[in-house]
């Protein structure tokens, strides 16, 4: 396992390699105390796996850095790994490409638990996240019947497989799609139906008639 930190505190960055190191003896970690730095690195080595990206960055803000990591990088998962805590930058995240969401105040083990599904090709969303109710518009975002008619064919296949409780994986066996190809139709439909997580994603699906209660 290869992974990088880009962060500009360098107590941070060696406190999350010891834990990731701990999580997965001899994985090798990479460190950036700047977003220039940790784009160089990343496009440098194309076998990372993960990217521990902090938004607040001195040179450039990891928002902005999100959607070029995924352009230049698209073979590299981004989590963030910051201290904000509003709900407004993780929907933000989220939806400029990253797939995992992390407050600093996490413990160890959520941090390692965001790593473990994210490295299983889910996205991982912070409990913080998980009792907000879906905006009075349909979502946490976009109106939903707006974002029904924004998926193609392949998503809503792959939406209607969600609603079902697959996993990732099974939804691959079932429609005959590689992990990563379909860990890409699930990042799109939550941005299309303006949600974080799969609970959010099927209640959207159903009260846009995407699919039947």
């Amino acid at each position: 396992m290869k992974l990088l930190i880009v962060d500009d505190h360098a107590i941070l960055r060696e406190g999350l390699v010891a834990l990731l190191q701990q999580f997965e003896q001899g994985a090798d970690v990479l460190q950036a105390s700047d977003t220039a730095e940790g784009l160089r690195l990343a496009e440098a080595h194309p076998d990372l796996d993960v990217v521990f990206l902090d938004l607040n960055m001195p040179d450039q803000g990891g928002m902005q850095v999100i959607p070029i990591f995924a352009k230049s990088c698209p073979q590299l998962s981004v989590i963030v790994l910051s201290s904000s805590e509003d709900p407004n930058d993780v929907r933000l995240a989220l939806k400029s490409g990253a797939v995992g969401y992390v407050p600093k105040s996490a413990s160890p083990k959520n941090i390692l638990s965001a790593l473990r599904l994210v490295l299983a090709g889910e996205i991982y969303v912070p409990p913080l996240m998980l009792d907000l109710a879906p905006a009075a518009d349909g979502g946490l975002g976009r109106a939903v019947p707006e974002a029904g008619e924004r998926l193609t064919e392949r998503q809503t296949e792959v939406l209607r497989q969600l609603c079902r409780g697959l996993s990732n994986k099974e939804i691959s066996r079932e429609l005959e799609l590689s992990e990563k190809t379909t860990k890409s139709h699930i990042t799109a439909i939550f941005k299309a139906l303006g949600v974080v997580n799969r609970t959010q994603a099927a209640a959207a699906a159903r009260r846009a008639g995407i699919v039947a209660d």
